[in-house]
């Protein structure tokens, strides 16, 4: 496809910022970003968000930003209704205010770190809005990637099957994705770190894994998992068990 000329106004962009490098960041997703008229990104409150951080650099001072600021829901279990229930109408009350700039003929740039469609926020505005909007989605670099390569082997070779599993599985879902996986990538790493070292420990994997923290920020960290010494780990974190690339 041949690059866009000029942002189209009225049309909704998921941009992928990258995962914390601002040279990491796309040329078209920079170009995108400062064309916009609305910017728009995902934060906690009183903060601006790492997104917004990453294209900082891209964002003019005429252009109109929208912090779109998560409800508070630490005190709520993710299962329970009532944490389903904010979310949802979080997403449904972000979308509503996009869907008002693109009636408009505004055109809207959504910030996301890493890659919009690989575990982004963004997939739940665009859901909400794609049949109402013409939209169109920039990739990014996934934190997958730049953490794997901050590794002293590859994570895939030959015939590796990767896969990508969330931490946030119970320990037999996860023993089971993990059972038989060439290379593996464990994201939503967090308050899981022990329960996910017991799994790979089970299966002879820990050996060959690695703790990555921050991939391609200031504070980035990585190291063995046997030398990781963490009891919790941060929201941008994942454990990397990269591929011995054995011909089956």
């Amino acid at each position: 496809m041949a690059t866009e000329t000029a942002i189209e106004g009225g049309r909704l962009y998921g941009i992928g910022t990258g995962p914390g490098d601002p040279e990491l960041i796309t040329l078209k997703a920079a170009r995108l970003i400062a064309a916009a008229d609305v910017v728009a990104y995902f934060c906690k409150r009183g903060k601006r968000g790492n997104a917004r951080e990453i294209a900082d650099a891209h964002i003019g001072a005429a252009q109109r930003e929208e912090p779109m600021v998560y409800p508070v829901t630490t005190e709520l279990p993710h299962t329970s209704q009532e944490y389903r229930d904010r979310i949802e109408g979080f997403f449904d009350a972000a979308a509503e205010m996009l869907a008002g700039h693109l009636q408009a003929g505004r055109s809207v740039v959504v910030l996301n770190e890493g890659d919009p469609f690989f575990y982004g926020s963004f997939m739940h505005v665009y859901l909400r809005l794609k049949d109402q909007f013409p939209s169109t989605v920039i990739p990014g670099v996934a934190s997958v990637m730049s953490s794997a390569a901050l590794l002293p082997t590859p994570l895939t070779m030959r015939d590796d099957v990767l896969s990508v599993i969330p931490g946030t599985l119970p320990d037999t879902a996860l023993r089971a994705r993990l059972d038989g996986a060439d290379a593996a990538v464990i994201m939503k790493v967090g308050s899981n770190l022990e329960r996910i070292v017991g799994v790979l420990e089970t299966l002879g994997m820990s050996e060959r894994a690695w703790y990555v923290e921050r991939s391609s920020m200031d504070a980035e960290r990585f190291c063995p998992l046997s030398e990781a010494a963490v009891d919790k780990a941060p929201y941008f974190s994942m454990i990397v068990v990269p591929g011995t690339g054995e011909r089956r």
